[in-house]
This record gives structure tokens, sequence and C-alpha cells, in this order.
């Protein structure tokens, strides 16, 4: 299979020109979906550090950048929305966010806040000893009480605390009151507070209406769009950015 594929059928949310060259770099497998942007990508076309695939291998290869707080040595690795990029050797560290386009970018952030991760409860399931661990979008698990649902957000740290556990440090329900940020859809990008869960007994996609109060701007997506960011109000951390 290859590794890359044509510029013109590239994913728009990747914001990458379409013309200065035929192909680019295609995203692997992993646990984000195939709009996923690969770090080769982001390396060589939003940030600059590298002028061709070459100088991506060879960056990668020396451990110099760390994706969710670990080494990342594949160039098609895909960065989702809220995943952590730092660069020790340069001291810079970014959030992958999507803009009020839709598109992802790298959010320079502070090294403090380069510590923790926002992510979104799967599912969960329970494991050997009756315990309950919890599936995270971007491709962890954690063992954590029963207090956590599916869609809900936690934030957690991404180093490992005495025991070698991963900390939950805050959770972000997914409930009517709530702040969410759109990932999907024509309204990718939106950040809202959600005023009403519309459930449906079919094979129909739950509805979700929110309200941007700022703007006074009412919009409507679907469940599966919904990226829970804050309880009353956006979490501080992302005020920036969002």
């Amino acid at each position: 299979m290859s590794k890359y594929l044509k510029r013109l059928v590239a994913p728009e949310s990747w914001h990458i020109p379409k013309k200065v060259q035929k192909f680019v770099m295609k995203t692997a497998p992993g646990p984000h979906n195939a709009g996923a942007l690969p770090v080769g990508v982001w390396l060589r076309e939003h940030i600059g550090l590298a002028q061709n695939a070459s100088e991506v291998r060879k960056i990668l290869h020396q451990r110099d950048v760390l994706v969710n707080g670990r080494a990342c040595r594949d160039p098609q690795m895909g960065l989702g929305v809220f995943d952590i990029v730092s660069i020790p050797k340069l001291g810079n560290h970014y959030r992958i966010q999507l803009d009020k386009r839709g598109n992802l970018v790298g959010v320079e952030i502070p090294a403090e806040s380069a510590k923790t991760r926002l992510c979104k409860i799967r599912n969960k399931t329970t494991v050997k000893g009756g315990k309950v661990q919890l599936n995270l979008a971007y491709g962890a698990n954690i063992l954590a009480d029963n207090t956590y649902k599916a869609k809900d957000s936690i934030v957690v740290t991404l180093g490992t605390d005495g025991d070698g556990r991963f900390q939950i440090i805050d959770h972000f329900p997914f409930e009517e009151g709530n702040v969410a940020m759109v990932v999907g859809g024509k309204h990718s990008g939106k950040v809202g507070r959600i005023v009403e869960i519309i459930r449906t007994a079919s094979s129909v996609p739950n509805r979700v209406i929110l309200v941007d109060d700022a703007a006074a701007e009412r919009f409507e997506t679907i469940e599966e769009y919904i990226f829970m960011v804050g309880r009353s109000a956006i979490a501080p951390e992302l005020e920036a950015s969002a």
C-alpha cells in the first residue's frame, strides 16, 4: 500500500498548499481517523522544521519529537485534536486544535500546559478483577472508578505517578450546560454550551444543540462530533486558542 496520496485529495483540514508538489505523506492507521494530520506533514508544512521527508525521518530517528509524552518515530503517525507535541531541544510545545475554519493547527503552549492532555472517553470496559478501564480516543487506556462515562472528557497527566499510572486531574461530563467543541461536520471548530441533547430510539445519530453565547449563535451537530472542553465555561488552558 502506498505511503503517499495526491495533494489535491488531501483533507482540507490539513491546510496545506495543493499544487506545489504532486504527492504528500498519507496518515498511518492509528487511534485517530484517516483525516488526522501526519507528524511528517506537520513538521514540514506547518512549522517548517524540515524541508523534505528525509529530514523528517532524521529528526524523528533522533527521538526529538514527543507526541503525548512519548517519542514519535513514525512520520505517518496521525495527530488529532488536543494531541500534545513537544520538541524538547527547542523548548517548544504545541497543542493540536481546530481553528474556526475547521483546520488542524498547532497552538504553541507553555511547558506547564504540555504536561497534561484533554482526552475524550471513547468507551469503558470491565477488566480482570472487576476494575473499570476507560478507553480514550487517542489510543491510551486508564483504570478508574465508575464515575466516568463514554463521551465525557478527562484531563490526564502525560507523565506517570509513583505507581506508573496516569492521573486524572479534571473531568468534563457530557451533559447539558457544559461546554463542547465540535470536531467534525460543517460546524467543525466551533465551541458552544450544550443546551439540549436529543436522543433517538433508532440508528439515526443523537443530535446535540449548542449555543455560542458570545456570538449569540445557535447550531446543531451529531453526538459523535462533540468533544467536551469545560463545564460552565471553556477550560482556562484552552481559552486563548479556542
